[in-house]
């Protein structure tokens, strides 16, 4: 089986490897903790590698990776070794670090941290690294009106992603079509149970939101195209590095597009300026106190892949859409 997104794979490794001791000496240690798996999860751990590998072909540091095996004690443990190797920078993959990065990040004041997915950990010295998901929510509900033929599209989400939809899908959708019908539905467990109700109810363009495999419920769309050849296909709309997603090549014409979060971009980003002796220090949320940079289709971090014939035929009319979905907050 094949999955859709393949990012660069390289082995964990120290990039001091290629330097000199005299150089060493002098050279800046960039420390980065992997989520739960590491690289090759085709997931986020994927994107900050492929992200480092650029990152090292033109900045000059010295790199310490780890890996958690995701429990908090492993979390914590993980982040104090890496602070105790005199980083210019801890890195966490993932917002499953951010219950420890709010403790750490006071027991160790002096040193800068950043996590990259997550606005929650409100702490001076925690960069947050995060999306604008609601414009990339806009492009997929607006490609997800000129791909589909009932009418009728739809999202699936979190409760917590309700702004997704209500700002971004919705709007995006309403914008390429008036007169299209987009749904949301919420869960808090299996996803491919909405996504059958949706394409019972005639929904053909489903947005998944969720994090992790999408297999799931993208096997639901197949066995329902299967079940129902006399009607016009369904298809999904991803994100990655959020979703990962096998496919055959008979299957692959169901994925209809995918919105993109460039980890990469932004992790090159960060680097560049905390080598730089710069930071980014934007307001993520005012409200909670949380620090960073939220990354968007003007920093070219939010893109969307079209891969459906019916959408590539209409990419310069998409290319527009992004510029109102720029806008978006």
């Amino acid at each position: 089986m094949k999955r859709i997104m393949a990012a660069a794979l390289i082995p964990a490794l120290t990039f001091s490897f290629f330097l000199s001791p005299s150089a060493l000496a002098s050279t800046p240690v960039i420390c980065l903790a992997y989520d739960t798996g590491g690289p090759g999860d085709s997931s986020f751990n994927d994107a900050a590698q492929a992200g480092l590998k650029v990152a090292a072909k033109t900045l000059q540091f010295t790199l310490e990776t780890t890996v958690t095996s995701g429990d908090a004690k492993d979390r914590t443990d993980r982040l104090t070794a890496l602070v105790k190797k005199s980083c210019t920078i801890v890195i966490a993959v993932g917002t499953g670090y951010a219950a420890t990065l709010k403790e750490l990040a006071q027991v160790f004041p002096e040193t800068q941290f950043a996590i990259l997915n997550d606005a929650t950990v409100d702490v001076l010295n925690v960069t947050a690294i995060v999306f604008a998901d609601i414009q990339g929510a806009y492009l997929a509900g607006y490609a997800a009106a000129v791909a589909s033929k009932s009418g009728k599209v739809a999202m699936v989400g979190y409760a917590s992603q309700r702004e997704l939809f209500e700002k971004g899908f919705a709007p995006g959708a309403k914008a390429a079509k008036k007169s299209i019908v987009a749904t949301v539905k919420y869960i808090s467990s299996s996803a491919s149970s909405a996504a059958t109700t949706l394409l019972r109810s005639g929904h053909d363009v489903i947005y998944l939101t969720t994090t992790g495999s999408a297999t799931e419920v993208f096997s639901t769309i197949v066995t329902s195209n299967s079940a129902n050849k006399n009607k016009p296909a369904a298809g999904i709309i991803t994100v990655e590095p959020d979703q990962f997603l096998s496919v055959t090549s008979s299957t692959k014409k169901f994925v209809l597009a995918t919105v993109v979060k460039r980890v990469d971009l932004a992790l090159i980003d960060l680097l560049t300026k905390t080598l730089a002796e710069t930071s980014l220090y934007d307001e993520v949320d005012p409200a909670l106190g949380v620090y960073g940079h939220r990354y968007g289709i003007s920093d070219k971090s939010i893109e969307i892949t079209l891969r459906s014939p019916v959408l590539i035929a209409k990419t310069s009319v998409i290319n527009s859409a992004s510029i109102a979905a720029s806008k978006l907050n």
